[in-house]
Parts: structure tokens; C-alpha cells; sequence
């Protein structure tokens, strides 16, 4: 079989086709020379691949440490600070108190139908914290925060160790806010060296121990530094939503929870420089607690300590303040000149009370306590239980329609103010 084709001078010319067997044997000699070419040539990559597989398997091994030969090695670390140093002084001496209040109530006999009983039962009713400050005499003496023991009908104290102990209220002050609770002191191991408040700085490190919310977290140490001195702080004392007292306090960021109210505030040498007792809680406040400074506390424990009480002088009268009183009142009830906006007024006066017998009457307005300016309530009780004791005199300048007067009180031990 043949095809007609041109040549490169545009001849045709007749060409035959080659047959199928030329084909064939042109294609059988070219596998034949690839296969020779294949045999020489694949050994020798063989070699190179698992040379190459064996080395990658080996640096794999080698990255990979033999965990059969780790030896492992338990690390222990003896940490010793400034404020753990502080922490192992003072720690022992804080405490938990309980206070215990009896619950009454009713039971009804349900078979009989007979009337129901009185019964009571003792319960928990809160707890704080307290600061072993003295042994003597076979006791232990423990000061505290007067809202941590008041109403109860029995207190336990809970010693660093867990021992638990009945303890004796001798004495508490609600204007302070403290008290006094001894125990036996057989049990009793460490007694806390007080500080010097006066000498603290702002900024100043110091540490809070208590028991916050309970035996649960007690000898708690939380770390802060003196936020302020000097404070004072408002308070009402028979929640009447009027302040009766200004108390003087150490602000600090340590923390102070509930629970916490009546432990110790320690300096970084170990020694008691306050005694916690209140914080702000307020949602939008953060870190700011109070502590009752110590020289403070110090007069104050040893009187409960002896006599059971604070006895304060008084005058014997009831007041009130001028600028709670309309304008209109204190022209033309009270007669006060139009720059007088402030001062005490008096609203009655006990009968034989020392306020009586110095001349005082209903709506005299009083401006000075020995010449120190009074502008309230809280600045006369201030000047009167800070400066003065029952017995002692004080020159009271105030006005009666309108005129200025000046009395000398003789002070006493009464109740009242």
C-alpha cells in the first residue's frame, strides 16, 4: 500500500508505507535500551534513598531524648522574706471568737395537743477575729472588736492550733468599738508585741491576719500598705441613720472581709500596729479597710481590762444641730445673730444634771468649748470624750436670744451626754 506526497520541488512522487513489522521492531529495541538503562541506573538510587532514610531515621531518634533514661528531680524551695518573717511573729497570737446567742422558740405537742413550750437552743451567730495581747495570773487576755462579741451569751475563742476555748467578756465600748475576752492561758503559746501607730508612713507595707468569714479561712494573711493616717470616719452607733461618732483610723488596701473585725494589723517587723475593723463595701470601691490604730486601742483595753467599762463625762443634756434647723427657726426662735448658721442647740436638760446646775437652758445655742469652736454634735462629743474626764470643768460659750453667755460646767459620770 502506498501515498502520493510532494518532494521539496513540488514532485510528487509515489512513496510506499512501511509495514507494521518495521514498526514493531523499532519499538521492541527501544524497550530493550530503556530496560538496560533502568538496570544500570536504579541500583544505584536505591542506594542514595535508603541511605538517606536511614540517616533521617536516626536524626529523628536522636532528637527524641529516651525517656527510660530521664532521671527527674524534686525541687524545694526555702522562701524566707520580710513579711513572712513578720507573719511568724504575730501569726500565733490572732484568734477566732464565736459569738453564741441563745434562739427561743415554740414547740407544740402534737400527740397531746397540749400548749406549746418554751424552749431554746445555742447558736452561732457570728464570728471575728481577736489579738492575744497579755498573760497573767494563769490568763490570757485577747482584744477585739466590740460588734464582734456584742449580744452574745457566750463567746469561744479558737486558738491558731484549732483548740477551742470558753472564753469571758471583761469589758467592751461601743464608741470605741472594742473589747476585751479572756481565757485560760495554759493553752496560750504567743502574745503579740505591740507597735507605735504614730510612727507609720504612707505607704508603709503592712499585713492583715484574721479569719475572714470563718474558721474556714482562718490565720488568713492578706498584704497592703497604709493607705492614710489620720482618718476619721463617721459612725453610727444606734442606727438611726445619724452620725453619732467620728472614729480615728489607719486606711489600708490590705484586705479586710468579714471575719476579719477584730484581728491584727502588723507592721513589717511582726508588731500589731492596728486593730481591723471596718472596710467600705460599696460596689463601685475597692481596698479601702480601717484599722484602729494602736496607741489608740492601748488606754483603752487596759480601762475595760480593770473596770469593764469607759466611763465619759457628760453634761447631761440632749442636742441637736443648728444647721438641721430651717433658717426661719434660727431667726426668730432662737434669736441668732444671721452669721451664726452653726453650733449645737440643746433641746432639753436633765434635771441635777451638771448642764442645770451651770445654768444651761432649753434652746441655748452653743458655739465653744473652751474656746475651741463646736460647728455640731459630733465636734462637742469629740472635744468632750477626748479632752475631758468626769470631774474636770469646761467653759461653755453659747447663745440665748441672741446674746453671747459663757458658763462653767462641772462634769459628770452620768449616761447621758
Amino acid at each position: 500500500m502506498g501515498y502520493y506526497d510532494q518532494d521539496d520541488q513540488g514532485q510528487s512522487r509515489y512513496r510506499k508505507e512501511k509495514g507494521k513489522g518495521g514498526y514493531l521492531l523499532s519499538s521492541l529495541v527501544g524497550v530493550i535500551i530503556g530496560a538496560l538503562i533502568v538496570l544500570l541506573v536504579v541500583p544505584n538510587i536505591g542506594g542514595i534513598l535508603s541511605k538517606n532514610t536511614t540517616q533521617d531515621k536516626q536524626e529523628t531518634a536522636t532528637a527524641i531524648p529516651n525517656k527510660n533514661n530521664v532521671q527527674g528531680k524534686n525541687v524545694s524551695l526555702n522562701v524566707t522574706t520580710d513579711v513572712t518573717n513578720a507573719v511568724s511573729k504575730a501569726e500565733k497570737a490572732v484568734v477566732g471568737i464565736a459569738n453564741i446567742q441563745s434562739q427561743g422558740f415554740w414547740s407544740q405537742d402534737g400527740i397531746s395537743g397540749s400548749q406549746g413550750k418554751g424552749r431554746s437552743t445555742e447558736q452561732e451567730t457570728g464570728s471575728g477575729s481577736g489579738v492575744i495581747y497579755k498573760k497573767a495570773n494563769g490568763k490570757a487576755y485577747i482584744v477585739t472588736n466590740n460588734h464582734v462579741v456584742e449580744g452574745a451569751d457566750q463567746l469561744e475563742v479558737t486558738l491558731s492550733n484549732g483548740t477551742k476555748l470558753p472564753a469571758k467578756l471583761l469589758g467592751s465600748d461601743i464608741w470605741t468599738d472594742l473589747a476585751v475576752v479572756e481565757v485560760d492561758g495554759s493553752k496560750v503559746s504567743t502574745i503579740a508585741q505591740f507597735g507605735d501607730s504614730s510612727k507609720l508612713k504612707l505607704g508603709e507595707p503592712v499585713i492583715a491576719i484574721g479569719n475572714p468569714l470563718g474558721e474556714q479561712f482562718a490565720g488568713s494573711v492578706t498584704q497592703g500598705i497604709v493607705s492614710g493616717i489620720n482618718r476619721t470616719v463617721p459612725v453610727d452607733i444606734n442606727n438611726d441613720g445619724v452620725e453619732d461618732w467620728q472614729a480615728e483610723v489607719i486606711q489600708t488596701d490590705a484586705a479586710i472581709n468579714p471575719g476579719n473585725s477584730g484581728g491584727a494589723l502588723i507592721n513589717i517587723d511582726g508588731q500589731v500596729v492596728g486593730i481591723n475593723s471596718m472596710k467600705i463595701a460599696q460596689e463601685a470601691v475597692e481596698g479601702i479597710g480601717f484599722s484602729i490604730p494602736i496607741n489608740y486601742v492601748e488606754p483603752i483595753i487596759t480601762k475595760l481590762e480593770k473596770f469593764g467599762k469607759i466611763t465619759r463625762p457628760s453634761m447631761g443634756v440632749t442636742l441637736q444641730n443648728v444647721s438641721d434647723i430651717p433658717a426661719y427657726h434660727q431667726q426668730e426662735t432662737l434669736h441668732l445673730p444671721k452669721d451664726v448658721t452653726d453650733g449645737v442647740m440643746i433641746e432639753s436638760v436633765d434635771p441635777k444634771s451638771p448642764a442645770e446646775n451651770a445654768g444651761l437652758k432649753e434652746l441655748d445655742v452653743i458655739i465653744k468649748l473652751d474656746g475651741h469652736k463646736v460647728s455640731d454634735v459630733l465636734e462637742l462629743r469629740k472635744y468632750l470624750y477626748d479632752k475631758k474626764k468626769p470631774g474636770d470643768t469646761m467653759k461653755v460659750t453659747f447663745y440665748r436670744n441672741g446674746n453671747l453667755k459663757e458658763v462653767t460646767v462641772k462634769l459628770s459620770n452620768e449616761s447621758r451626754m
